[in-house]
């Protein structure tokens, strides 16, 4: 058997497997299946609403479903287990059928559909989509969708992360199929990103080590500006200044003094002081200071240059 054909017969069987126990266990609450082959045989894991109503009493349902399925689709060793749904409104097969149902019994489709969509969004789902296609509303068959939340329609993430559900509703006016898609609150989209969320004490200890790091960077850095300082000190001390000498022919600049003039009448000052008879005032006295002659006489008994104060009285 080549391996597409193969692919295609497990698909069938699965597929016809899925049927039969949906119709079979219909009361029951059916909602899904999964297949496992083992070296032991195939186990097969029936997910439903009401697994009391699978096993049947004694066991007595769930020996005619193992019979059943080893003489029709020819399953080597079929072990059959039945699992109870904890939550039935995140389940798509679930609510398909009681949608469907639901229409049966008599309700409007709009009402039914948007019960169905607010238990789904109401159980914790991300999204979810309800197709409803046939005679609703007259004699011409139509397509009514629901949608709330978040949905995918194609990629690999369909495969993944979206739970399909039918059922069927058969009314006199001919049948509706009821389509369920469901998104489960713990699948991961694929444009999902989360913040990671950091303690204060955390960016304290980053902040701590940016400012650590900037503080010897610039340690760093002063440090070598004042080797390089050091470095071009020591290159222009190293450079004489060479003194201009006599033997070049020029001389060094005089240093200048300032001297001190000193007051008239001190002692130190005075060079010689004498005493003239004869001149044209009864008493007189000279001396010099500093090359400035002066006397004092009858009339100024007080020092003074000579000729000055005699000339502003002419």
């Amino acid at each position: 058997m080549a391996i597409e054909t193969k692919f295609v017969s497990d698909g069938y069987v699965k597929a016809s497997l899925d049927e039969y126990f949906a119709k079979q266990l219909n009361r029951a609450g059916y909602g899904g299946m999964e297949i496992n082959r083992t070296p032991m045989g195939t186990q097969i894991t029936i997910y439903a609403e009401k697994p009391g109503m699978v096993i049947g009493k004694g066991g007595k349902v769930i020996r005619k479903l193992t019979r059943d399925v080893d003489k029709l689709y020819n399953i080597d060793n079929p072990q059959i287990d039945a699992q109870e749904v904890k939550k039935p409104e995140l389940n798509a097969q679930m609510m398909a059928t009681r949608l469907a149902s639901s229409i049966e019994r008599g309700w409007y489709f709009r009402k039914a559909g948007h019960n169905a969509v607010r238990a789904i969004m109401g159980a914790g789902a991300l999204g979810c989509e309800i197709i409803m296609s046939g005679k609703l509303t007259g004699p011409r068959s139509r397509v009514e969708k629901l949608v709330r939340g978040y949905i995918k329609h194609a990629g690999k993430p369909v495969d993944d992360i979206v739970d399909e559900g039918f059922a069927t509703a058969v009314k006199k006016l001919g049948t509706i199929g009821c389509k369920v898609r469901i998104i489960h609150p713990d699948a991961v989209l694929p444009d999902t990103f989360r913040l990671a969320e950091v303690e204060p004490e955390e960016l304290e200890e980053e902040f701590e080590e940016v400012e650590e790091e900037t503080r010897e960077t610039g340690i760093q850095e002063l440090v070598g500006e004042e080797s390089a300082g050091e470095v071009a000190e020591a290159e222009s001390g190293s450079e004489e200044i060479e003194e201009p000498s006599e033997e070049a022919g020029i001389e060094p600049e005089p240093e200048s003094e300032t001297e001190e003039v000193p007051e008239f009448g001190t002692e130190s000052e005075v060079s010689e002081v004498s005493e003239t008879k004869g001149s044209q005032y009864e008493w007189e006295e000279r001396r010099e200071v500093n090359g400035v002659w002066q006397h004092k006489h009858d009339g100024h008994n007080y020092w003074h240059p000579m000729a000055r104060i005699h000339r502003e009285e002419k």
